[in-house]
């Protein structure tokens, strides 16, 4: 049997998920390599048997088999350097950055972490974006790869924990817009449907499962309509599941334009290419800052979704927010 490294979590790795603390420090252990090991409880969390899931926070005790094949070099040397034409795309979407925060307008189709056939995401970038820090920027939520907008990055360990606490404790807002395929009826509304994940790595999707699922909530609220054939929609996602948006509209019988995963056939319409590109848009964030005040950032849709607001006649957007008069967290 091989050996055992214990491994003390840094201060600047700050507040995450086992796993994700794994893809960091150990690029080249593959996600079913590493679920086998905590099953077989090589892998331990301060002396306990560990899940993929669990937090880990610094100061912790990691412990990992040799056989894991990763390295604990330093921060600032780990890892591979990040291109020059990536670190430039990243830096064309900063729209907000202070000594705390870095914000981008993410562009649909690029992905936020690795995955199956997936190698160029935006956590292998981060190191493009350190500015003038100290520290490598950590990522604080994720988008789906083909959803665009407003994607959070923390500059250091402290602004991590203290931003994904607010996403915890349901103080972060964050309002998408969508067009759907469709009127949803009533014009406005909750959708309070559990999800439940299927399917392997790399073809994961959810479907509803009151029983088994996780508890997910969404408001919605209908902006503007093309009569029957298509909506322009604001949704406010209360939980943060798996493709959570994509599957609420569908089960609303109006699945978002270009979703074929949850709409199928009716989620493609006339309209071009265009038409045929998710059409969901992370486009306002509030919440907490750590300076005490409250962060507020908005971003401009694709292309592809003002392209089809203006095949529809839809505006692309307000300045307003639509769930004002709702007093969240509920």
């Amino acid at each position: 049997m091989s050996g055992v490294d214990t491994i003390t979590v840094r201060p600047e790795d700050g507040e995450s998920r086992l796993d994700r603390w794994f893809r960091r420090h150990y690029p080249t252990l593959p996600h079913g390599r590493l679920e086998q090991l905590l099953r077989r409880g090589r892998i331990r969390l301060d002396g306990k048997r560990a899940k993929a899931g669990e937090r880990v926070s610094p100061g912790m005790m990691i412990s990992v088999p040799e056989e894991a094949g990763a390295t604990d070099a330093p921060l600032a040397n780990r890892g591979p350097r990040v291109r020059l034409q990536d670190a430039a795309l990243l830096r064309d979407c900063v729209i907000y950055r202070d000594a705390h925060a870095i914000v981008l307008n993410k562009p649909a189709g690029l992905a936020v972490q690795g995955g199956t056939n997936t190698e160029r995401h935006i956590d292998a970038m981060l190191d493009g974006l350190r500015f003038d820090g100290s520290e490598r920027p950590r990522l604080v939520h994720r988008l789906d790869k083909d959803t665009s907008g407003l994607l959070l990055i923390a500059r250091t360990a402290a602004a991590a924990t203290f931003f994904a606490r607010a996403f915890r404790d349901k103080t972060a807002r964050k309002i998408y817009w969508a067009i759907v395929a469709g009127l949803p009826e009533p014009a406005q509304g909750r959708i309070d449907l559990a999800l439940a994940k299927s399917g392997g790595r790399g073809r994961e999707r959810v479907h509803a499962d009151e029983e088994e699922g996780k508890s997910a909530v969404t408001y919605y609220r209908v902006l503007d309509h093309a009569g029957n054939r298509a909506s322009f929609v604001a949704l406010l996602p209360l939980t943060g599941r798996t493709h959570q948006l994509r599957a609420h509209c569908a089960a609303l019988g109006t699945p978002i334009l270009g979703d074929g995963k949850y709409g199928g056939a009716a989620a493609h319409l006339p309209g071009g290419a265009a038409a045929h590109r998710l059409h969901l848009h992370a486009a306002s964030l509030d919440l907490p800052h750590p300076a005490g005040r409250r962060l507020v950032v908005a971003a401009p849709p694709p292309t592809h979704m003002r392209q089809m607001c203006g095949f529809f006649g839809f505006a692309a957007g307000r300045d307003d927010d639509p769930f004002a008069e709702l007093a969240l967290p509920a």
